[in-house]
């Protein structure tokens, strides 16, 4: 992208994000604070409107790749700039930002990380609906991975203060088998009348057939 007129940064926040426009001379043209939401989101583009910028020739620069502004803004059609926190810092330091964070200020300094050096960032790069739809069921796939284990270590817990044996047997939770004992031996008490033919029989159906080994199914 060539130099830019107008160049955006916004310093965000779980609730709001505070955004400043900067024009090609590094004067501030314009300083909000958005909510993180679909209004703050349409008050974002209508500010960028106001002072002439436009998704061709609007770069936007944010300390993150994965905030929902952020891809809202890619499909919007704008060009966004993840800058990592530590380069944000060493910015702030040459333009004299000194004591505490101060999020308007750190949206004007993003602003003119891409005002000033704009050629050696790497933008956001282009996803297509296929990738999008890629990315979502890889998050989603994450997110069930880390449920299950947060699940298994409450389920641990509670089996070494109410039923350690069930823990010794079972050292690996994950297993189908140990679930599967678990359902047919619910307390201690269970687990002391569960003869080794009643197991067997339990985990008869969590079996896979082996090299020459009939399939009862």
């Amino acid at each position: 992208m060539a130099s830019a007129a107008l160049t955006c940064g916004i310093d965000w926040a779980e609730a709001h994000h505070d955004v400043a426009l900067v024009d090609e001379g590094g004067m501030v043209m314009a300083r909000k604070r958005v909510s993180a939401d679909l209004p703050g989101f349409t008050a974002l583009l209508a500010l960028i409107a106001e002072h002439g910028g436009s998704p061709e020739l609007t770069p936007v620069a944010i300390e993150t790749d994965k905030n929902l502004f952020v891809t809202a803004l890619a499909a919007a059609g704008f060009t966004v700039y993840p800058i990592n926190p530590k380069a944000l810092a060493r910015y702030r330091e040459r333009h004299g930002q000194a004591g505490a964070k101060s999020d308007p200020a750190d949206a004007t300094t993003l602003a003119n990380v891409l005002r000033t050096d704009l050629h050696i960032h790497r933008p956001l790069p282009s996803i297509s609906d296929q990738g999008l739809a890629v990315k979502a069921l890889a998050r989603q796939h994450q997110e069930a991975i880390w449920a299950l284990h947060q699940t298994i270590s409450r389920l641990r817990a509670v089996l070494l203060e109410f039923y350690p044996q069930a823990v010794k047997a079972f050292p690996k939770m994950q297993q189908h088998a140990a679930t599967t004992i678990l359902a047919a031996a619910p307390t201690p008490a269970a687990g002391q009348r569960l003869t080794r033919r009643g197991a067997a029989a339990s985990l008869r159906p969590t079996q896979r057939p082996g090299p020459g080994r009939a399939d009862p199914g």
